[in-house]
């Protein structure tokens, strides 16, 4: 099973993911860990995801899509994955060729996602200050919204209420998947 978790900043998707990997006995795999693990290297490469992700932006398509993947071509990940912060554009959408199965959509407010992640602010994440966090909200809207729409019309979309408690969240996501999600 290959899974894509889509939400806004905050959404309960690394909580899903997490359980979700359990369940389907495939790996959790997040982007934002990733970019996250990446920016702590002493490299171009690393100071330039860091310096990015801090001022709350995206990292460019063609990078993501390279990291990313590079990510998936593991051994780890062939029989399938669940992927949490990518794609984030139509045009990573458009030029991820790896056969999803289903894109899981967590609908949450924007309010109720600022509301979750002030709680998160305690972990000393540097890209999660308040101004980052509107940045990356913004940038949800104008970019990712499209590829909510793109995989809608490809017929691959669940939308689950995301302001549900994890357990309702968890139930009515395993409810749409393919009952075959060996």
């Amino acid at each position: 099973m290959k899974l894509i978790l889509i939400g806004i900043q905050g959404a309960g998707k690394s909580t899903q993911g997490n359980l979700l990997s359990k369940e389907l006995d495939v790996p959790y795999l997040s982007t934002g860990h990733i970019f996250r693990m990446i920016s702590l290297e002493k490299t171009p490469a690393g100071r330039y995801i860091k310096e990015t992700m801090n001022a709350g932006y995206l990292i460019p398509d063609e990078k993501t899509l390279e990291i990313v993947t590079e990510y998936l071509g593991r051994p780890e990940y062939q029989k399938g994955y669940i992927l949490d912060g990518f794609p984030r554009t139509t045009g990573q959408a458009e030029a991820f060729k790896n056969g999803i199965n289903k894109v899981v959509y967590l609908k949450v407010s924007d309010k109720e996602a600022l509301w979750r992640l002030s709680g998160r602010a305690s972990e000393n994440r540097a890209d999660d200050t308040l101004t980052a966090i509107r940045k990356r909200i913004e940038l949800f809207h104008r970019f990712t919204e499209p590829v909510i729409e793109y995989y809608r019309q490809k017929g691959t979309l669940l939308e689950v209420d995301g302001e549900k408690s994890i357990e309702e969240i968890f139930e009515s996501i395993m409810k749409q998947l393919p009952k075959n999600h060996a």
